[in-house]
């Protein structure tokens, strides 16, 4: 199905092809190719809405995602009954943001990808409230990355973030 990759900030320049392509190398390592997918790009500004709209937390982070299949055991794959449910959700990447923590000796691309791994994996049941929860999508992150960077022949590592982290969703992306 459909994979609709939208850019709506001007703070740092996006190429969608690059981006496009790694999104949908997971999508293939997941198999979930068959299932529509939204990446938002935004600035500091919307997600920090966002951030404080849906999670009451007022402050830009890296990545949101909201899942069309709530109730979704971890790493589980949709079973949709209907055609109109063949959705995975939308990931808000704050591109900004993650602009911000990058490095020097980092590779945007690469962070970028990281953190819509991170989103694919909440979009697939994965949570991180506990410590036995941030583990088990760690561990999900580090296999889905490895396969990854075997493609890419890049070394790809998951966000640093746990479940006591409080600054956004997943912490620093760069870290």
């Amino acid at each position: 199905m459909s994979l609709v990759l939208r850019n709506l900030q001007r703070a740092v320049p996006i190429r969608r092809a690059p981006l496009r392509r790694r999104v949908e190398m997971l999508r293939a390592i997941l198999g979930v190719q068959k299932f529509d997918l939204g990446i938002i790009c935004v600035d500091n500004e919307r997600v920090r809405r966002i951030n404080r709209m849906y999670r009451e937390k007022d402050a830009p982070t890296d990545v949101l995602a909201f899942p069309f299949h709530e109730n979704l055991k971890a790493g589980g794959i949709p079973q949709p009954a209907f055609p109109d449910d063949y959705n995975l959700g939308d990931i808000f990447l704050g591109v900004e943001y993650i602009f911000q923590q990058c490095r020097e000796h980092e590779d945007y691309y690469d962070v970028l990808t990281v953190t819509a791994t991170h989103g694919l994996c909440h979009l697939l049941g994965f949570t991180h409230n506990t410590e036995a929860e941030w583990q088990k999508m760690h561990q999900k992150e580090k296999q889905i990355l490895e396969e990854l960077g075997r493609r890419l022949g890049a070394r790809l590592q998951p966000l640093s973030g746990g479940p006591s982290d409080d600054q956004g969703d997943t912490g620093t992306p760069c870290g």
